[in-house]
């Protein structure tokens, strides 16, 4: 999910925002539009209520508004493709013309999201995508290789001297988490100063992070970095170590940016957050399924950027790649 330069400046991510803000605050248009009205889109987010599908929602409605287009969103309580199949079917049911998704699994959704495209329904998939992405139309996501490389780097900055780094992820087959511990490990396997101690798995569960890191610390007790690679991960991650009493010892980098991450860092809980781009994310993920509908040719992959925030820049650049609760 491969080092590229963000495709998003800052100005671009301002005014990315301001539209967000302005479409949320109006509500996103219902469904059930007539045959040749209003295009009927879905977006099927990875999990409900989670900043960062609030904020790419945020890009989604507004985007769906001034294409004219309504939009219906759903999304399962966990990150659980069991949870999200019969979202996905019985979206499929009411057929839309479109459907943007963060599959939870990239095996488990390669056969609904494959049998929705064969059924005439445009599929575009949003942050994670599946096993063989080829019925899409679009993929747009962030660059998760690059961003978890730029987590190595953070940790690097935080630890000179290197020493021993582990990684605390989510569950094996969620493919952007996958490509965020590939990035860190490329990093930390070609600088010897580190010794990487591999990734362990949380299962999107702060309190299972939490004692992950717990049972890391009493057996390498001068562990000098951990990357956990998304919200639940940073969350229990910093429980652990605060058990631990290893505070000033291990450096946390995480990834993403939710107003709980924001306050660790600003608390010091955190030292680095490496934030995505969701609001672009969806706004391209829909300017792709508008193309599609409309027969137009489509981008078959796109990536965005991301951003390193720190305490030295989340009152400043930083502040504007915060994510969002509400829009």
């Amino acid at each position: 999910m491969k080092l590229v330069t963000p495709k998003i400046t800052l100005l671009t991510a301002g005014v990315i925002a301001a539209a967000s803000l302005t479409a949320c605050a109006s509500g996103s248009a219902s469904t059930g539009s007539s045959a040749g009205a209003q295009p009927k889109l879905a977006f099927v987010q990875g999990v409900a209520g989670d900043e960062f599908y609030v904020s790419m929602q945020c890009g989604i409605d507004a985007a769906a508004k001034a294409a004219g287009a309504t939009i219906n969103t759903q999304g399962p309580a966990k990150f659980d493709p069991t949870l999200q199949k019969p979202i996905v079917d019985s979206i499929v049911a009411s057929k839309p013309d479109a459907i943007l998704i963060a599959p939870t699994d990239v095996a488990a959704m390669q056969a609904p999201l494959k049998a929705a495209a064969a059924a005439g329904i445009k599929v575009v998939l949003v942050d994670t995508t599946v096993q063989d992405p080829s019925f899409a139309s679009s993929a747009v996501a962030s660059d998760n290789k690059g961003g978890g490389l730029e987590a190595f780097k953070a940790i690097k900055n935080l630890n000179p001297n290197g020493g021993k780094v582990l990684v605390i992820s989510t569950d094996p087959g969620v493919s952007t988490a996958d490509a965020r511990v590939a990035g860190f490990e490329e990093g930390a396997k070609a600088d010897s100063s580190f010794q990487y101690l591999g990734v362990q798995y949380s299962h999107n569960d702060p309190a299972e992070a939490a004692k992950l890191v717990s049972a890391a610390l009493a057996k390498d007790p001068d562990i000098v970095g951990v990357f956990a690679t998304n919200t639940f991960a940073a969350e229990g991650t910093a429980t652990g170590i605060r058990q631990a009493g290893k505070q000033n010892q291990v450096k946390i980098v995480g990834f993403d940016a939710g107003p709980a991450q924001v306050k660790q860092l600003k608390d010091g809980v955190v030292q680095a957050l490496i934030a995505q781009e969701p609001a672009s994310i969806g706004t391209q993920g829909v300017e792709q399924a508008i193309k599609a509908i409309k027969g137009e040719s489509t981008q078959k992959e796109i990536q965005t950027g991301f951003k390193q925030i720190t305490a030295d820049n989340i009152s400043g650049e930083g502040a504007q790649y915060v994510y969002k609760s509400s829009c």
